[in-house]
């Protein structure tokens, strides 16, 4: 069901700092995680792990990750003793009927994201009450007004924890807590998405310059911009 009134109300005026583990104790039960397993996933469900490693972590095989992508996915769940790691995929029938040779995503990402992210994840949110995101302003323009609280208009919340952490903030606490990186990350991927869609970044880029690169798409479809 939706945060009452009272319960968003306290989310909000938690301590941005606070707030992820206030979530977690006080709405136990109604908290789930959005991951991509990517370039900077290790800090936040570290951050979950420390709290409370039975919070089910979300992932969504969309059948285009690199292979290296999957692997990490395994490597850092085990890592970080997360207990209920999730994987969701589009319905095999919908990719015969809307993309039976894998190419949807050369003439229409919008379609492509729609069948292999959005709609398979859209099958279990309403299960929960809040997802935790590890978006964060620094990664694009696009996100630079994201807020740690971010109500849907359906009553429930996104919260998005590391909203105001940095590229710095981030190296260093990878480096600290001894966290395994994602094996692209050395190869110049700062965001890492399904493999025909995404690129090394270059110096001086945004650092989800990599992701539709050439196109004026920027966000997958299961987040938009705040």
């Amino acid at each position: 069901m939706p945060l009452s009134q009272s319960e968003l109300r306290h989310l909000m005026e938690t301590p941005e700092s606070h707030a992820l583990e206030e979530a977690l104790v006080s709405l136990k039960g109604r908290v789930a995680v959005i991951s991509s397993f990517g370039a900077e996933s290790a800090i936040l469900l570290d951050e979950i792990a420390r709290i409370d490693p039975s919070v089910p972590v979300f992932f969504l095989d969309t059948r285009r990750h690199f292979p290296e992508t999957l692997s990490y996915r395994d490597e850092l769940s085990d890592v970080l003793g997360l207990q209920d790691v999730r994987t969701i995929s589009p319905a095999a029938r919908e990719l015969e009927n809307r993309d039976p040779q894998d190419q949807l995503a050369a003439f229409d990402p919008d379609a492509c994201c729609a069948l292999r992210k959005v709609e398979p994840l859209e099958l279990v949110l309403p299960e929960f009450d809040v997802w935790l995101t590890g978006r964060k302003r620094s990664q694009a323009s696009t996100r630079a007004a994201l807020p740690v609280v971010e109500p849907q208009p359906d009553g429930t919340v996104k919260l998005n924890p590391l909203a105001g952490w940095g590229p710095e903030k981030i190296e260093a606490e990878m480096r600290r807590r001894h966290l395994p990186r994602h094996p692209l990350v050395s190869k110049g991927y700062t965001s890492i998405g399904c493999a025909p869609c995404t690129r090394p970044v270059g110096d001086g880029e945004d650092g989800r310059a990599g992701r539709w690169a050439g196109l004026t798409k920027t966000e997958c479809g299961i987040h938009r911009p705040a």
